[in-house]
């Protein structure tokens, strides 16, 4: 069982949460889809919900925030100091939406758009970490991004964070990056019909069995499940269009 009770590496995909259109709507789908139960909710942090698998932190849930904001995931990648990583976003062509924020002791937040858009989060750690299980069943796996410039996008995300690229051979545009040895997520062009910008991939014990889940749920399959050399995967919209 990965478990990490730890800051996580800078550039590292490091949390993820999910603005919600219907709080009670959202918590009955994933936590029927993914066997998540739910913390939190004080009104001192906007209702703001820790889902758990298995008494562990695997991600967040929360009301939407802005007016005309639409149901969605945010990945959020680990800095070590967030006021000097916004300063590169801007510098390589990116907008800070939501500056450095405390949120009291638990850490300190940013929201930005890449230089083509793309919403996605900075996470300075206090005494939530971030993820705490992962890469099985019911928690985070992998996180990617489908943009309209591969090219300009990665150098975009080395600018801000270091990033190497490795391609994958036959997949190309696809690459996955990293800070060390090992690859952190992916990022490939934008394919008609399935989501742009950053997605999320959960573990799942049957990609079937899931992809039967959320369609009863009122979700929609845009990739059927289909076995890959890493493994079987689907791509599937919840009932919110998230």
């Amino acid at each position: 069982m990965p478990e990490r009770d730890t800051a996580w590496p800078a550039g590292t995909p490091c949390w993820i949460d999910y603005g919600a259109s219907d709080i009670d709507g959202a918590k009955d789908f994933y936590g029927g889809l993914l066997g998540w139960t739910w913390t939190g909710g004080d009104p001192e942090y906007g209702g703001y919900l820790n889902a758990e698998k298995n008494g562990r932190q695997v991600a967040g849930l929360g009301p939407l925030m802005g007016e005309g904001d639409l149901p969605s995931w945010t990945t959020y990648f680990a800095t070590d100091d967030a006021a000097a990583t916004a300063d590169r976003i801007r510098g390589a062509g990116g907008t800070v939406v939501v500056e450095p924020m405390e949120v009291g002791p638990m850490g300190t937040m940013v929201i930005a758009l890449d230089a083509q858009g793309h919403p996605f989060g900075l996470w300075q750690s206090g005494t939530h970490t971030g993820v705490q299980r992962y890469n099985e069943p019911g928690s985070l796996v992998w996180n990617e991004a489908a943009v309209e410039d591969p090219d300009a996008a990665r150098a975009f995300y080395s600018q801000v964070f270091g990033f190497a690229w490795q391609p994958i051979d036959g997949m190309e545009p696809y690459a996955t990056f990293a800070t060390g040895e090992d690859p952190l997520g992916g990022l490939t062009g934008v394919e008609p019909g399935l989501p742009r910008g950053w997605t999320v991939c959960f573990a799942v014990a049957s990609a079937d069995d899931a992809v039967a889940t959320v369609e009863a749920g009122g979700g929609k399959v845009l990739h059927p499940a289909e076995d890959t050399p890493f493994g079987r995967f689907a791509v599937v919209e919840d009932r919110w269009g998230a």
